[in-house]
């Protein structure tokens, strides 16, 4: 690709990132690698272009990463050229962490097509954001770059709408409810988030409930805000926890996990400006839980 500049005194790499599909972090890498040249001599990232500099810049270029593309199991809700809309199993880690590089809806992603924005990191491709190993459902996965940061200030702006199905334990005795209460990280235990004045940020949960049953709720949950273990921890917060959470509910909980499920979501396609909704049904767990549940009611 060859691009003639039409500005001056401005850094390459922040003018590269607002005229092609590239972030920012990818084309200092680029450049780097001396994959981007000016008038074909290797720049550095805070080399100031010039009004009619000739770039060229090889769209050849690779990261090297360690993941290996294997085959995971998920569904594809939907595709184009920008985006995918997936359905996560529960049980699946979304991406590599912690020395583990393997069995990752990541791998997944690379083995289904390996064109991937790269925004998100060399370990994270496509990954625009995440839901927990043990909640199913719906997630957004970007395909370019332009794509990824246009769906993250989407996200960051509150214009993505998803909802989630859960089923808490004991009787939720109100119609609806608001649950405004900072979440931080719990000082006792690293692994949890707690609802915490201190180092917390604010966090934001709207409940509705779908179905009372004689031990259980069944609620639906839209988010103002996206913290870590948000639903989970908020709902214990209120005495009501998620069923067969391991971390915030019952020790005795099953390997299936918190039965939490990202079953909808609203938003704009960030490059068409088509309105898209998708819906995602309850795993067969869950479901077959439920239908128990309504056999004992009759």
């Amino acid at each position: 690709m060859k691009l003639i500049s039409n500005e001056s005194d401005i850094r390459i790499d922040k003018y590269l990132a607002q005229n092609t599909d590239y972030s920012r972090e990818l084309i200092s890498k680029m450049i780097k690698a001396g994959s981007i040249l000016v008038n074909g001599k290797i720049i550095k990232p805070s080399y100031l272009v010039i009004e009619n500099d000739e770039i060229t810049i090889d769209e050849s270029f690779k990261i090297d990463t360690d993941l290996e593309a294997e085959k995971v199991e998920f569904n594809i809700l939907y595709e184009d050229d920008d985006l995918m809309v997936i359905d996560k199993p529960s049980g699946l880690v979304v991406h590599p962490g912690n020395g583990n590089k393997s069995g990752t809806l990541v791998n997944g992603l690379i083995y289904h097509n390996k064109e991937l924005s790269d925004v998100g990191g060399e370990e994270r491709p496509g990954i625009v954001h995440r839901i927990d190993k043990d909640t199913s459902g719906i997630m957004l996965v970007a395909k370019t770059n332009k794509c990824h940061e246009l769906l993250a200030d989407d996200f960051k702006n509150k214009r993505v709408k998803r909802t989630y199905i859960a089923l808490l334990k004991g009787k939720f005795p109100h119609q609806s409810a608001t649950i405004d209460a900072p979440i931080g990280r719990d000082k006792n235990n690293r692994l949890k988030m707690c609802v915490t004045p201190e180092n917390s940020k604010n966090a934001v949960t709207h409940l509705k409930v779908i179905k009372r049953y004689d031990k259980y709720t069944l609620v639906s949950l839209n988010l103002d805000t996206g913290r870590t273990h948000q639903i989970r921890v908020h709902m214990s917060y209120i005495g009501y926890p998620v069923f067969n959470d391991p971390l915030y509910g019952s020790k005795d909980a099953t390997p299936f996990g918190q039965f939490l499920h990202s079953s909808e979501v609203d938003f704009t396609h960030p490059i068409t400006k088509k309105v898209m909704h998708f819906e995602a049904p309850l795993p067969k767990e869950f479901q077959d839980y439920l239908d128990k549940l309504d056999e004992e009611i009759f």
